[in-house]
């Protein structure tokens, strides 16, 4: 995790503060300090932490670094934004492949747009992280997606048991500009950083085809609506566009009119409800979503009993269960079955036979890194037999592996050979947790 330099949380905490104790307050001299070089190095810091592909141009990390070198890079990106030269590349698009057999776009701006993205967004990000409403979690300091799932359980635990789970029909995609830019101009008046605002969202968007050919499909000037995913900005657009409706359920004080509770991560958003209160709780999400230029995905989006039923929310299964050991109602959160097959795929595909030829070590290190990351999400709350099955499919593919590479063709000889502890203590497994490290909060109806 990166240390933001003190320089520039001196400078976040002041447009914070500003922000916070006057919320007509809109800022106007803020283009000076996005060219300031320790905001552009701090911005190619943290860029490269996140070890995304090269954009439309080909250019890596890699490149940039042995041919020109960072400091280079930096001076080069300050001079064309304080001269007010800097023109975006258009933004890559790859299709990245989802469970059910479709592809989500994904949009890669490149490396320099990357990082004068990131130097805006660590200017501005104060400025509306004052306003956000406290039913907001995604993509901001300090919340977390745990964070979303506990206050959906609390809320549950409390009465809001019928549940509207919402899905937003191709959101980035049809985020209106001119809205979204109205939305940011509430706050931000200075030209020269709306200027840029306006310029990424019209970059020209463009493929690669396997042979290297390069072809424009769509974005420009006469764009009008859409944030690539993938953008460094866009997060922080996205939820910015959407707090339009957290701040009427705030203001509206629809909680307690509705008995609706809203629980929002970026687009993914559930609304808990005290069980006659549904209806009128879908009726106002329908009408703010169209009066934003947005759409529900009525194929997925639906109403659920929690009692009766469970619904996904940010990777687990949410659910009224009974305890076995008090008869009490709570809500129970676990890891999805969709977020246990992706691991169980992703181990399986490391340890496949074709990959025997590779060192043992090098299997293993890839199967740690990936399992450690996925346990690092998923081990929260009633996590316990789903961390046990993924213990068990880690263990099996491992030893199956080791039998493939020794060409042991008997499974039973597998296990003598290469018992559990052969496993962790000779070839170093990371052995998934299958105790949930908290303690259960329990309901009565």
């Amino acid at each position: 995790m990166l240390t933001t330099p003190e320089s520039i949380r001196t400078l976040q905490r002041k447009l914070y503060c500003k922000a916070k104790q006057e919320p007509s307050c809109r800022f106007h001299a803020l283009y000076d300090k996005i060219y300031r070089g320790d905001i552009l190095g701090h911005a190619y810091s943290l860029v490269r932490s996140n070890k995304g592909s090269a954009g439309i141009d080909g250019v890596t990390f890699e490149a940039i670094e042995k041919k020109e070198g960072v400091s280079a890079f930096i001076a080069e990106l300050e001079d064309a934004l304080k001269n007010k030269t800097y023109q975006p590349d258009p933004v890559k698009r790859v299709m990245i492949p989802k469970s059910d057999g479709s592809q989500r776009p994904l949009g890669i701006p490149t490396i320099r747009d990357r990082v004068a993205q990131m130097a805006v967004k660590l200017v501005i990000e104060p400025i509306f992280e004052a306003d956000f409403c406290e039913s907001s979690y995604g993509f901001r300091p300090k919340k977390s997606a745990h964070d979303a799932v506990d206050t959906v359980a609390y809320s549950m635990n409390t009465g809001y048991t019928s549940v509207i789970d919402a899905d937003l029909s191709k959101y980035f995609d049809t985020i209106p500009h001119a809205k979204l830019m109205a939305v940011v101009a509430e706050r931000i008046c200075d030209g020269a950083t709306l200027h840029l605002i306006q310029m990424w969202l019209k970059a020209p968007i463009m493929e690669v085809d396997k042979d290297g050919t390069k072809r424009n499909i769509g974005g420009g000037k006469g764009n009008r609506k859409g944030t690539p995913q993938g953008g460094v900005i866009s997060s922080l657009l996205s939820n910015l566009y959407l707090h339009i409706l957290d701040r009427i359920w705030e203001k509206g004080n629809l909680q307690q009119r509705l008995g609706a509770r809203i629980v929002r991560y970026a687009d993914d958003i559930v609304i808990l409800c005290r069980r006659t209160k549904a209806d009128e709780a879908m009726a106002m999400l329908r009408y703010v979503l169209e009066r934003l230029g947005l759409a529900l995905n009525e194929a997925k989006t639906k109403k659920v009993n929690a009692y009766q039923e469970k619904f996904d929310f940010l990777g687990f299964t949410i659910w009224m269960a009974t305890s076995r050991n008090t008869g009490n109602n709570y809500a129970h959160v676990q890891p999805s079955k969709k977020s246990l097959q992706n691991i169980k795929d992703r181990v399986t595909e490391l340890t496949t036979r074709y990959r025997t030829a590779n060192p043992l070590g090098q299997i293993v290190g890839e199967v740690n890194a990936t399992v450690r990351g996925w346990v690092g999400y998923f081990h929260h709350r009633n996590c316990s037999t789903v961390m046990a099955k993924a213990k068990s499919h880690v263990e099996e593919r491992l030893r199956t592996h080791l039998r493939k590479r020794h060409k042991i063709k008997i499974r039973g000889t597998g296990y003598v050979m290469f018992p559990n502890s052969f496993l962790y203590d000779e070839c170093k497994l990371y052995k998934v947790p299958t105790t949930a490290g908290w303690t259960k909060a329990h309901a009565s109806r």
